[in-house]
């Protein structure tokens, strides 16, 4: 009669029940992608609105303008001329617009303070949702115009013009990304793993775990709105958690297949140790992505529902349907061998005479990665953060620079401030004397400029009175400009109404607000992520150090990331590799971001390497050699798990936001630092020098939970209708 194995472990339990219905696994992972596609279809994704992505004053104006009904506002188009006698050119640009169907409205041009620029400001008919796609003519037929001008500068920007400049060069970024993405990833398992078969699995893992979490968000953005970059980060995200669970499950199952072990022995090490790490390291990146929860922003927290989705949906495809996939090919695993890259055993020999230099002399070793880090992470004392604006396109794009030059020449044009005003009425003579203020007020700063101009709702409770700001729209000026209109100007004029509201928006009041909501959300943030990461290393592994360390060793993964950052993003270098232009500051959405990415990130590897080294540890080697042998096991895994993050990280940097830049570069700065000198030389150093001091727990702690590290003793399962044994598919 056959004994019944001792199975222990989520992970472990799951692989076996994938492996013993193999069939209803695959099926069943299949039908959940397709039906939570199709109906995520009819459900539909509810969007984020403006009122819901607000902060403090400029948030309560937004929604007050949200809910006053009013009517749709159309897409508004300047045309910059720019020259001397331009006269003519100014004329041909009118005739040219009025004879253009798509212009509702052409008012009359403005001539800058400097007499150099003329600037004919004009309206779109239809919606300014569609405006976008109906702009092209115009654009065309304001080209024609600086063809016929040669001598002048003749450009057009706008609501329209900047949206299609936005969208049409992301989508053409993002479609690269997405047609690029995954044949880089496959290209690099095929190298990994040396067979088709064995490459394709990861990937197939992980476009369906991403297909089935954005099928997800449409009945989350219920509860959370979603904002229209999630999926992007969902990409991004999936991709990458999802090869590196499945590259490190299929490694240690065909080791230990090669080892000699047999299928369902193979299987069971596999779920019970990498399995297991896949299982602690989601809990982890999961708990560090809903710090973003702690922002109380709608960017971050539609950031933070997509990636703890598509985390959990890895997680689950990993310990499920992967086992099944993995019982149900057997030996085919390595199926279509790749002559010169199929390799029988996965170490990696560079990285072990890295090793094998790093544990005899550790302490030498420790103070040069640390010195390293130190000096990549110098420059993030300097660091600052700034709104995203103009700036943050390509340099060389028509409309950025065309935009530019309005700037320059007619600063209130493209960065006003609205003074948002809630009354019984804002019709009357009482509305119309506190205007009258106003507009005194205003002049009265030199701080605030002209043109002023009112909408009222067709209620005639609200009215949005805008009025030009100097500056950038993102710099101190426009800043100062936005604190005197605060705390003088709109409360003073409108503030005598009865039952009145005031409150100030627009794009500069906004990157305000923001920056002042992420000011007061990060130390809670900080403070939730570190806090929660201890405590799980510290659950998983019974051990204070080994926790304290992996917090410590990510915050300077974290650290280098940030000075690398600004050093290129900051200080402008690498400018023309990049196509960007230093704006002297870091996204301010950034640096929160890539500290939760980032965090979450790295404990895929330092579970993984630990979780090898504990096993060696529980079975009776020490310290030292249970650090060699964990490490040299899996440097080729996290090699080439890294390669694949690297990769797909780097591909962002290619997109035309620097927002977008910054994140692709810091993410693969930050991942190659994390598995090179972090992984291969800092962490073997200190386990080295700490010795077994690196498992000490409390005797106020004992109570935690013992984990069994080490792979259960070889053993069978009982065969039958419903419980047979676990052997590869004929």
């Amino acid at each position: 009669m056959k004994h019944r194995e001792n199975i222990t472990g989520i992970a472990a339990r799951a692989a076996v029940w994938s492996a013993r219905h193999r069939t209803l696994a695959i099926l069943g992972w299949i039908a959940f992608v397709v039906g939570i596609t199709v109906l995520s279809g009819h459900l539909g994704t509810r969007e984020a609105t403006a009122g819901d992505q607000g902060h403090g004053e400029s948030g309560r104006a937004d929604r007050i303008v949200e809910q006053a009904g009013f009517p749709a506002r159309p897409a508004g188009e300047m045309v910059l001329v720019q020259g001397a006698r331009r006269d003519a050119a100014v004329a041909d640009v009118t005739r040219t617009l009025k004879a253009q169907a798509e212009v509702a409205d052409l008012s009359p041009p403005l001539v800058s303070p400097d007499g150099t620029s003329t600037l004919i400001p004009f309206t779109m008919k239809g919606d300014a949702e569609t405006a976008k796609e109906r702009v092209q003519p115009l654009l065309d037929a304001v080209a024609g115009v600086q063809e016929r001008h040669p001598g002048l500068y003749v450009a057009e920007a706008g609501d329209a013009s900047g949206e299609k400049l936005i969208g049409d060069s992301l989508d053409k970024g993002l479609n690269r990304l997405s047609m690029l993405s995954i044949p880089i990833t496959l290209g690099i398992l095929l190298v990994a793993f040396g067979a088709v078969v064995a490459a394709l699995l990861p990937v197939g893992l992980a476009v369906t775990a991403v297909i089935a979490a954005v099928g997800l968000l449409a009945g989350a953005s219920r509860l959370v709105p979603a904002v229209d970059t999630t999926m992007h980060v969902m990409l991004l995200v999936g991709l990458a958690v999802g090869v590196d669970y499945c590259l490190f499950y299929i490694r240690r199952e065909r080791d230990e297949r090669r080892r000699g072990a047999d299928p369902h022995r193979a299987l069971v090490i596999a779920a019970q140790t990498s399995g297991r790490s896949i299982w602690v390291s989601g809990l982890t990146v999961i708990v560090a992505m809903a710090g973003m929860f702690l922002t109380y922003d709608a960017t971050f927290q539609s950031f933070a529902v997509g990636t703890i989705l598509v985390v959990a949906t890895a997680v689950l495809g990993s310990l499920t349907v992967l086992p099944a996939l993995l019982s149900a090919l057997g030996d085919r695993v390595d199926a279509m061998k790749i002559p010169g890259l199929y390799r029988r055993r996965s170490e990696g020999r560079v990285w072990n005479a890295v090793l094998r230099i790093v544990l005899a002399k550790p302490l030498l070793s420790a103070v040069v990665a640390v010195a390293a880090l130190a000096a990549l992470a110098a420059p993030m004392l300097d660091l600052r953060t700034k709104g995203e604006g103009l700036e943050d396109f390509s340099p060389h794009a028509p409309a950025v620079q065309a935009f530019t030059r309005i700037n320059a020449a007619f600063p209130s044009e493209t960065s006003p401030a609205e003074v948002v005003v809630q009354a019984p009425t804002v019709r009357g003579p009482e509305f119309q004397a506190a205007l009258v203020g106003f507009k005194k007020a205003a002049a009265g700063t030199g701080r605030l400029r002209e043109p002023i101009d009112v909408r009222v709702n067709p209620a005639g409770t609200v009215a949005v009175v805008s009025v030009g700001l100097p500056g950038s729209g993102s710099d101190r000026t426009s800043e100062e400009a936005l604190e005197t209109l605060r705390t003088t100007v709109a409360p003073q004029a409108f503030g005598r109404l009865p039952d009145v509201t005031v409150a100030v928006t627009g794009d500069t009041a906004s990157n305000v607000d923001f920056n002042h909501r992420l000011h007061m959300s990060l130390p809670w943030v900080f403070g939730f992520v570190l806090g929660l990461a201890f405590v799980l290393l510290l659950v998983s592994f019974r051990s204070v150090v080994v926790a304290a360390t992996g917090v410590v060793l990510n915050l300077l993964s974290v650290a280098a990331a940030y000075g690398m950052l600004v050093y290129v993003f900051q200080y402008g270098h690498f400018e023309s590799l990049l196509d960007f232009r230093a704006a002297g500051g870091i996204t301010n959405w950034m640096p929160l971001f890539l500290f939760i990415i980032l965090f979450g990130l790295s404990m895929d590897y330092h579970v993984f390497v630990l979780s090898r080294i504990r096993e060696g540890h529980d079975r009776g080697l020490p310290t030292r050699e249970a650090v060699a042998r964990g490490i040299g096991g899996t440097a080729g895994v996290i090699t080439s798990a890294a390669v694949v993050m690297v990769a797909v990280f780097a591909l962002f940097a290619t997109l035309p936001l620097i927002s977008t830049k910054e994140l692709g570069v810091g993410l693969a700065a930050a991942v190659l630092l994390d598995a090179t000198i972090i992984r291969a030389v800092l962490l073997p150093a200190v386990m080295a020098l700490l010795g077994e001091r690196n498992w000490w727990l409390p005797r106020w702690l004992s109570w935690l939970p013992q984990v069994a590290h080490e792979p259960p003793p070889p053993a069978t399962v009982p065969a039958g209708d419903d419980e047979r044994e676990l052997v590869p598919a004929a």
